[in-house]
């Protein structure tokens, strides 16, 4: 589903917007499948949770990050309509994708309750400019159904939040539980919200639930200054050179891929990188190339 203006206005107005049904239900449904291929399924973690003792050692214990093994996950984090929301919000083109993460929580395992706090620290070594320009985009995409039993993100929407300063970016357990709405909401749905925004985990309410999401955020390229991972530094892990290979030129684009016309493009780079990805598509590469 196409993420309304109404919606990123919302962004804008609140600090975050859900949009609902926002991947279609196949893609919904392939993703989570795939998903059992990196963790335990809910029954099978359930069963015996001292089998997957990982996941009681810390609250981002169930943090994995992109690539992974299938491409049922992976184009998750290229999928059109997620591309099309941070051009609109960023307001440009030239964007980049600057994290991506899966994360799973299984009830139980460990006390998921935070603090609020504002997710900027780690994102960019200044602060958010107030009047929305130089922005980053941040997203959880629901891969399960997230209800009020399964440790929703809890938001404090910036009207509730105008004489909160900046600093400290994080706050006293339990210091604005008063002032924060849930952004529980079914499987497939878009959760968007800004750096500067107050937000934190909740836990479990209820025995035998799990939550699985994965993050995607975005900003304008060469802002050296933000950001979060480096993808050559993942370049080696399982299911980059399928992902690479069935990503469109513009999809590669948003991990910093040279794009049609660079100066890197010539007969030899063509030749190695064809080595590098077997069966992926050079043409629009190569019709702009450099000689030699």
């Amino acid at each position: 589903m196409r993420v309304t203006d109404d919606h990123l206005a919302q962004v804008w107005d609140q600090g975050f917007t859900i949009v609902e049904d926002f991947l279609d239900a196949a893609t919904v449904q392939a993703a989570r499948e795939a998903l059992w291929g990196i963790y335990p399924r809910p029954e099978e973690y359930f069963s015996d949770p001292q089998r997957h003792p990982r996941y009681a050692r810390s609250q981002f214990s169930g943090l994995r990050f992109f690539p992974y093994p299938s491409w049922d996950l992976n184009r998750v984090a290229v999928y059109p309509d997620l591309i099309d929301a941070a051009e609109r919000f960023i307001g440009s083109t030239d964007i980049e994708i600057y994290k991506v993460e899966l994360w799973a929580k299984y009830s139980g395992a460990i006390n998921y309750d935070q603090p609020h706090h504002r997710d900027f620290g780690n994102h960019t070594l200044v602060v958010p400019r107030a009047d929305g320009s130089h922005v980053q985009m941040t997203t959880f995409i629901l891969l399960s159904d997230v209800t009020e039993a399964d440790g929703p993100t809890k938001i404090v929407p910036i009207p509730r939040a105008r004489d909160i300063p900046l600093f400290p970016k994080q706050k006293q357990f339990g210091e604005l539980f008063d002032r924060e709405v849930s952004a529980a909401a079914p499987a497939g749905s878009l959760l968007i919200y800004k750096t500067d925004v107050l937000h934190r985990g909740s836990d479990f309410t209820a025995p035998g639930r799990s939550r699985f999401v994965m993050l995607v955020d975005f900003q304008r390229r060469g802002w050296r200054w933000m950001g979060k991972m480096s993808w050559p530094n993942h370049a080696d892990m399982e299911g980059m050179t399928e992902a690479m290979v069935r990503m469109t030129p513009r999809e590669r684009d948003l991990f910093g891929w040279p794009p049609p016309g660079s100066d890197y493009w010539n007969a030899q780079t063509l030749a190695d990188v064809a080595t590098r990805y077997p069966g992926i598509d050079l043409s629009p590469y190569a019709s702009l190339a450099q000689p030699g």
